[in-house]
Formats: structure tokens, sequence, C-alpha cells
């Protein structure tokens, strides 16, 4: 009850103080290619209900019906120029407010997968759907403290750890992080967010916590398994 208050509190705060950066924004994203403002994906969310997830487009239109489900990768071509400022400043994903306000996110959690990608998942390794079991989240341990390169088997562990170990004060730490690398422009770092100065104990005794958690193994074809 806490954490759902703590969500629609600062997502209706964050969208009216936000509401100026929209317009320039869109403007910006119109000036650059004349594409659209916003980009729609359907997303995997508590319980395996899919929601549509709404951010700022920061790829080149169309880039999902050219290239298809493809994370970004650092250099990543497909990345606007005012997309690469966006995202290092996490600004596309301001409209994942909205998302938070109805529900069908938290500010904190796992990362909402691409529905697509799910399908692989769920085949490949065990007890992925338990990131299920939560509402997905704009920000999460494995966003904060893993590097963006990490296997999603090792996302995984972040997930559930947090999972397991969830709380409001760990949401308001997160949180505080978070702005911390919204406002040095830190996003697009490939590895983990915490300055060595700010969390090096903390990241210490998390990596403890992760080798104490087994690694969910992958799921081989009777092929692979020969």
């Amino acid at each position: 009850m806490a954490k759902r208050a703590f969500d629609i509190f600062l997502s209706g705060i964050g969208l009216i103080l936000s509401s100026p950066l929209w317009a320039l924004i869109a403007l910006g994203i119109k000036l650059e290619d004349g594409g659209p403002v916003f980009y729609r994906q359907f997303r995997v969310g508590k319980g395996n209900r899919e929601f549509v997830s709404y951010k700022f487009r920061s790829m080149v239109a169309d880039s999902d019906q050219k290239w298809g489900a493809v994370p970004a990768t650092e250099k990543d071509p497909r990345i606007t120029r005012i997309g690469r400022l966006m995202r290092s400043t996490a600004m596309d994903e301001l409209p994942q407010l909205w998302n938070i306000l109805r529900g069908d996110m938290s500010f904190v959690g796992p990362r909402p997968e691409w529905s697509e990608l799910v399908k692989e998942f769920r085949k490949q390794i065990p007890r992925f759907d338990l990131r299920h079991t939560v509402r997905p989240g704009l920000t999460g341990i494995a966003q904060i403290y893993g590097d963006s390169e990490l296997p999603r088997r090792q996302k995984l562990r972040y997930d559930l750890l947090y999972i397991k170990r969830q709380s409001l004060g760990i949401d308001l730490r997160l949180v505080a992080f978070s702005f911390l690398v919204t406002f040095s422009g830190g996003w697009e770092v490939r590895a983990g967010k915490v300055p060595s100065w700010l969390g090096k104990r903390s990241v210490r005794r998390l990596k403890a916590r992760l080798a104490r958690r087994p690694l969910p193994q992958p799921v081989l074809s009777p092929a692979e398994d020969q």
C-alpha cells in the first residue's frame, strides 16, 4: 500500500513538473526528422499482463520494423541526435510516468521487457516469470548496480534479489541514485551507475549477496544437451 501511494504521489508530481519539458522534447524530435513523437510498445507486467509502454522516440522512425526487437547498444546507429541526449538523461522515459500513475508500472522494480523478447527468455531461462510477480519498474537494482551489457540471466539475479528484499527504504535509495544519474547524464554509461565514493560499500554487499544466489541456468534443447 505504501509503495503504491509513493508511486501515485511521485508520478503525479513528476508529470506536473516535467510538463514544460514535454513540449520542448516533442519540438526537438519533430525538427530532427519529422517522425512520430512517441514510441509505443507492448511490454509484460505484473501477472504476465501485457500493457502499452510509452516513451519519447529516441531512435529513427520504424526501427522495430527495419531491425526487429533488438536492444540498444553503445553507439547504436539507430539512435537520433536528440535521442542520444534524451537517453543519457532518461528524458525519453518521462511518458512512463503515466504508466506508473495508471498502475502498469512502479518507480522501482524489474524493467519491463518487450513481449516478443519475453517469449524467447521463457524458453531459455528457468523461473524467468518470477520477475513478473511484482510491477515492473522505471529503475531497479540491475539498472543502478549492473552493467548494461550483462546477459539477461545475470540481470534476472538482480531482479529476484529486489523482489526478495524490496522495501520502501530500498525504493527511496534507488530513486535517489537514479536522480543523481539523470542529473549527471550518465544513463548511457554501460557500467554500473553508482559512483564509487557514494556506493562502494553497498556495491560490495550486493555482490556478496548475489554470489550466494545461484545463477539461473539456460534451458538447452535436446540437440544442445547432447
